[in-house]
């Protein structure tokens, strides 16, 4: 193989790569466990053409077209399951009662196939030990378990004993790599001689002695110091 079939070759599998990003990007953001069948089906068969267009020896055009008509039957069909429900139902499915309740359906069991184990380990995986703990559990067209527990097996919440909340805001990082984040700082109205007196609250003399350093919603810090700083 010489080098200009080599170059080819690597030109060809970026575009190719490329253009199946750009296609799956128009198809929609979903993760793959959501993934409808038909979403699915189309997956799979672009995949296949792209791997087919890697082929030197034949037009990476055909590849092309076909993976622009894939993509094309994908969002018509997206857009006729957004307008008809009947439709949708059609290419998806719809939503089965597996656990009604708190009793298992055996007749919709049998009817979609799903085993008692499969339903035990979806279960498990929701932390639920125990059926009868379980008012109703709904197999969704992605093949995911909802589960709504009964009202005596949920969680105690800190509404329910009436205790102060704050409104949840994502930590926000205020050193990195032994480094201050100003820009933070700034958005929390702080500045460094501020970050100096936090940090000596915890034994800190310097910025460089910590690895990474977070404040959450309620202002606690969080802190990691470097390796080196432990041995």
């Amino acid at each position: 193989m010489n080098m200009a079939h080599i170059g080819k070759l690597a030109l060809t599998t970026v575009f190719v790569y490329v253009f199946v990003l750009v296609s799956l990007r128009l198809m929609g953001k979903r993760e793959i466990g959501k993934l409808s069948v038909f979403d699915l089906v189309v997956s799979i068969m672009i995949a296949e053409v792209a791997a087919v267009s890697l082929d030197l020896e034949e037009p990476i055009w055909k590849g092309l077209i076909i993976v622009s008509i894939l993509v094309s039957l994908q969002v018509l069909v997206a857009w006729i399951s957004l307008k008809s429900r009947r439709f949708r139902e059609l290419i998806e499915g719809r939503p089965t009662v597996l656990i009604r309740d708190g009793r298992i359906d055996d007749a919709e069991m049998r009817r979609t196939r799903y085993s008692l184990s499969d339903l035990l380990t979806q279960l498990r995986e929701k932390d639920i030990a125990h059926v009868g703990d379980v008012e109703y559990a709904i197999l969704e067209t992605t093949g995911k378990l909802s589960v709504f527990p009964k009202e005596e097996a949920l969680p105690v919440t800190k509404g329910d004993l009436q205790i102060e909340t704050y409104p949840f805001k994502p930590p926000i990082a205020l050193i990195v790599d032994g480094k201050p984040v100003t820009k933070n700082l700034e958005k929390i109205n702080k500045d460094i001689g501020w970050l100096h007196e936090e940090i000596g609250h915890y034994g800190y003399k310097q910025i460089k002695e910590i690895f990474f350093c977070s404040m959450d919603h309620r202002g606690r810090l969080y802190i990691d110091e470097r390796e080196e700083k432990r041995t």
